[in-house]
C-alpha cells in the first residue's frame, strides 16, 4: 500500500463513545477519518490538516480537539513558520481574538526546544527529535545523576540505543572495556550536552556531532543544565566487552564544564 493509499486510523470515537453512541463513534472513526481523511489522492494529509485547523479556529474552538489537529498538522509536515503564517492569514477572515487563542495553543505544540529547553516538557522535547525517547532508564539509574531515558533502536548485530538526559542529567565516570576492539560511538540527535575524557577539556555536543570513545578511556557524558540532550549510543564490535562504572561527576566538576 502506497502512502497515498494509506488509511488514517482513529479510535477516539470508539474509545470515548463506543457504548454510549456507537453510530457516532462509527461515523467519527470509520467515515470521517477512515474514509474522508484517507482520500490522500485528492488532498494530502498536510493539506487536510491545514483546512481543519483553519476551520476550527474560525469557529473559536481551541479545546483538546483543536490541539489534536495542531499536533496532527505538525506530524503531517506543517512547520512552525508555516503555522504562524497560516494563523496570521486566517486572522483577517476569522477574527483577531480567535487568532490570539489559536496562537497560544500553537506555541505549546511548536515549542522550540532548541532555543528554550529549560521550560520544555519531555513531551514537547520528544516531538523535536526523530528518535523515540523511550522509557525511564531504571536499570542504570544508580549510575546517573538526574533522570535519563532509554530507547533501543537496533537490538541485533551492532546494538544502537537512543539515550535521553533531562536538563542537568549526566552519567558517572565510566570505562568501556574489551580485550580486543570495543569502545562506543556517540551521535548527538537532539538538544545540547557534553562529553569529557579524564584529564581532557570537555566537548560540547550539538545535533550532528559525534565522538568515538576508545576502550579503556575514562569518561562521562550528559546534558547541559538548561537543555535536554539525546544521543545514539553505538557499541563498537569487540571481544569480552564490559563496562566499569566509577564515581559520579561532582557538582564542582560539572560546574567547571558548564563555565568552560
Amino acid at each position: 500500500m502506497t502512502k497515498s493509499q494509506e488509511k488514517v486510523r482513529q479510535t477516539a470515537g470508539h474509545d470515548a463513545l463506543g457504548e454510549f453512541a456507537p453510530e457516532f463513534a462509527h461515523l467519527n472513526d470509520d467515515i470521517l477519518f477512515g474514509e474522508v481523511w484517507s482520500r490522500n489522492d485528492l488532498l494530502s494529509l498536510r493539506d487536510r490538516s491545514i483546512v481543519t485547523v483553519v476551520a476550527l479556529m474560525s469557529q473559536g474552538l481551541t479545546d483538546s480537539s483543536f490541539k489534536y489537529h495542531l499536533e496532527s498538522a505538525k506530524k503531517n509536515g506543517v512547520t512552525k513558520t508555516e503555522i504562524a503564517e497560516i494563523l496570521t492569514h486566517a486572522a483577517f477572515y476569522a477574527g483577531w481574538p480567535k487568532a490570539w487563542a489559536a496562537f497560544r495553543m500553537a506555541k505549546e505544540v511548536w515549542v522550540d526546544c532548541a532555543d528554550s529547553t529549560a521550560a520544555c516538557s519531555l513531551d514537547a522535547y520528544a516531538q523535536s527529535i526523530i528518535f523515540p525517547v523511550g522509557k525511564p532508564n531504571d536499570t542504570y539509574a544508580k549510575y546517573f545523576i538526574g533522570q535519563s531515558y532509554l530507547a533501543p533502536v537496533v537490538t541485533e548485530g551492532i546494538p544502537i540505543s537512543n539515550v535521553t538526559f533531562e536538563p542537568g542529567c549526566r552519567n558517572n565516570w565510566h570505562i568501556h572495556k574489551a580485550t580486543k576492539g570495543g569502545g562506543q560511538i556517540l551521535v548527538c540527535v537532539g538538544g545540547r550536552g557534553y562529553y569529557q575524557e579524564w584529564g581532557k577539556e570537555p566537548v560540547e555536543l550539538l545535533p550532528g556531532d559525534a565522538v568515538y570513545i576508545s576502550a579503556g578511556v575514562k569518561h562521562w557524558h550528559g546534558a547541559a543544565p538548561d537543555s535536554w540532550f539525546s544521543h545514539l549510543a553505538i557499541e563498537a564490535p569487540g571481544e569480552n566487552k564490559s563496562n566499569e562504572w566509577l564515581e559520579p561527576v561532582s557538582e564542582e566538576e560539572y560546574s567547571g564544564v558548564v563555565r568552560h
